[in-house]
């Protein structure tokens, strides 16, 4: 018997050996040495064949003409898909081979665009195994399982279709192997990584979108949020939860709101009931009320139900809410109706709400107590959808008070409401808030006291980049609006709260200097590179081409004969006022927002600069420009002590 046994043990082995002598492999502890597939080290592709012009004609060395630092890749070769730059595309496939291992490794880096960019594995014109990249150019290992696999001829296809930004892929180090390679894990400090915006609210982890419930209570800014609790990108939308004493300090708390069987928690609005209308508290202690949209069909305990309204409570500062029975409270009415946003209206003692419905229609309702609701008018708002937000706002210098409907995209009507009815200026056309970016959902607090009397808006800044980060999206810094009567009509300003010199740090002040051609105004100003930095700075354009402003490789120029701004692809139009123009410029690690001339122009942008690249820097072109004074804040971050 034991002669059998090793007779046939003889045998498996020998089967084993004979199968690694096919694949030029060896055997060691009882695993095939690895088989490099590729690793791009040669002059040309070789036998693999390219489509297209993203791929170029041979390996890349790195990274290539416009494209930030590449770093990851083995060796002095690899794939880069940025030949043209990302509006390039094409592809790049391999000779068939035999799949003899258990798994394929490879580095990957590059845009994540799941079908646009990647690599796939590809078995008798079938795709059976695909990956994309991962918003960063730091290449790192990703696998494939493929033991069920082995024994089949396969080609491996990378790809690039995106055109738009990270619309490229960068591949390295393609082998079959046993053994699976583990990614590197990056140990960044909580809300200290790389990417992590310093005074900017952003969730601890996972994905964030719109702005919801923003209300004022008792000494706390609630900011509740979009939320995804179990992954980096959108779905399973909950309310996400935050507060702060002042605007720029966050503390995350427990989720508010999960998916229930009515659908998951989509975006709404929350006020305080002081006169507990809802009957949810009582007079000494009004409850906040929360209403939000439940999106029916977005979960499988919802399969079937449609988008409606409902209503949520709070009596104990807005730590715990306690859905209500009769939910919903405004049944389903037009498409995927959504974003109720509530507001009191003091002359009728009602409350009332904006809600989108369709296309660019929105409807607004009247309620006694919150929980029966009447649907009074309908409003077009064209060029905008989502979101709305409905407030009363007094015009800067006069007695006048006007109501305020916006979209999502901020986009805004001005006009007048009765308690039945808006009414928008006679010949009014849709506005723009911003004209950055990213910029999106925008929403303004209720309930903040009328001894402020700040409207202040908070926005999601939708479409921004953080490779590499556990958590995904961000939102603006807060801003206080006012409402001016120009020559052209009645106009909202956006301007930073004020709140934000609580991070002031070190300060560097110029005054009254003429700047030349061809000189860095911060040359000497060490302390404020690679910094985050709020800056304050006047000049009259006089007969100069451009006053240039560069952070960290990023360009803002002011055009002084076209007067326009720009940067991040962005304009907008500045002209002087009394000869001069003002500039107000946050810098935070993945955004500018620009504030022009005290709110006239708002322009909020995302951006993913370089780490390496602390560059700091303010010339003209043309001739010397004025400035009569420039003032630099570094900003200390607001997550300090925070875990």
């Amino acid at each position: 018997m034991k002669r059998v046994m090793h007779f046939q043990l003889f045998v498996s082995l020998a089967t084993l050996l004979a199968a690694a002598m096919l694949a030029g492999a060896e055997i060691h502890n009882g695993k095939m040495d690895d088989v490099i597939l590729a690793d791009f080290e040669q002059a040309t592709y070789g036998d693999w064949s390219t489509v297209g012009t993203a791929f170029g004609t041979e390996p890349a060395h790195g990274a290539l003409p416009g494209q930030m630092p590449v770093s990851g890749f083995l060796g002095n070769g690899l794939v880069n898909s940025f030949h043209g730059g990302d509006a390039a595309t094409g592809s790049l496939t391999s000779r068939p081979f035999l799949i003899n291992r258990s798994v394929i490794n490879f580095l990957v880096s590059g845009g994540r665009h799941p079908g646009e960019t990647g690599l796939r594995l590809v078995i008798n014109g079938v795709t059976v195994r695909t990956t994309t990249g991962t918003d960063s150019e730091r290449l790192d290992w990703a696998s494939w399982d493929v033991q069920t696999l082995e024994g089949k001829t396969a080609r491996i296809e990378i790809f690039d279709k995106a055109v738009g930004g990270w619309g490229h892929i960068n591949v390295d180090q393609i082998i079959l192997s046993d053994t699976r390679k583990a990614p590197v894990i990056m140990k960044d400090v909580l809300y200290a990584e790389t990417y992590r915006p310093q005074f900017h609210f952003s969730a601890k982890k996972n994905w964030l979108n719109d702005p919801n419930g923003l209300v004022y209570y008792q000494g706390e800014y609630h900011l509740f949020f979009q939320h995804n609790p179990d992954g980096i990108n959108w779905g399973n939308m909950t309310w996400g939860h935050a507060v702060s004493p002042d605007l720029v300090h966050w503390t995350q708390l427990e989720h508010a709101l999960l998916p229930d069987k009515l659908g998951t928690m989509f975006s709404g609005s929350a006020v305080v009931d002081w006169h507990n209308t809802s009957g949810f508290g009582t007079a000494a202690e009004p409850p906040i009320v929360a209403m939000y949209t439940a999106a029916g069909g977005t979960n499988p305990e919802s399969k079937g139900e449609p988008f409606t309204q409902c209503i949520a409570y709070s009596t104990d500062k807005g730590r715990t809410f306690t859905k209500y029975d009769h939910n919903p409270v405004v049944p389903h009415i037009a498409a995927e109706n959504r974003d109720p946003k509530l507001i009191w209206f003091a002359p009728t003692r009602t409350w009332v709400m904006a809600l989108y419905l369709d296309k660019e229609d929105y409807a607004l309702f009247t309620s006694p107590d919150l929980k029966g609701w009447k649907q009074i008018q309908t409003v077009t708002m064209p060029g905008a959808s989502e979101c709305p937000d409905f407030f009363p706002i007094s015009v800067q210098g006069e007695k006048t008070r006007k109501w305020i409907l916006t979209g999502a995209n901020g986009h805004y009507l001005v006009g007048d409401f009765d308690g039945a009815q808006f009414k928008s200026e006679p010949g009014f056309t849709p506005q723009i808030a911003d004209n950055g970016a990213n910029y999106y959902a925008v929403q303004s607090y209720s309930d903040i006291p009328s001894a402020d009397g700040r409207r202040i808006q908070i926005a999601w800044m939708n479409g921004g980049r953080y490779p590499e980060m556990p958590f995904n999206q961000q939102m603006s810094f807060p801003c206080e609006l006012t409402l001016h009567r120009l020559p052209d009509g009645l106009r909202l300003y956006r301007y930073p709260v004020k709140e934000i010199r609580g991070l002031y740090d070190s300060a560097v002040t110029y005054e009254s200097i003429s700047l030349s051609p061809g000189i860095n105004a911060f040359e000497k100003n060490e302390s404020i590179k690679g910094r985050e930095l709020d800056i304050d700075l006047e000049f009259e354009p006089g007969t100069a081409t451009e006053l240039v402003l560069s952070v960290r490789g990023e360009l803002i120029i002011y055009n002084c004969k076209e007067q326009t701004i720009s940067f991040l692809g962005k304009s907008s139009h500045l002209e002087p006022a009394n000869g001069k123009v003002q500039l107000r410029v946050l810098i935070d690690r993945t955004t500018i927002e620009l504030f022009g001339n005290g709110g006239r122009v708002s322009m909020s942008s995302c951006f993913v600069p370089s780490p390496e690249n602390h560059d700091v820097s303010l010339t003209a072109s043309g001739a010397p420009i004025k400035l009569p004074s420039i003032k630099v804040h570094t900003l200390k971050s607001a997550w300090q002590g925070v875990h």
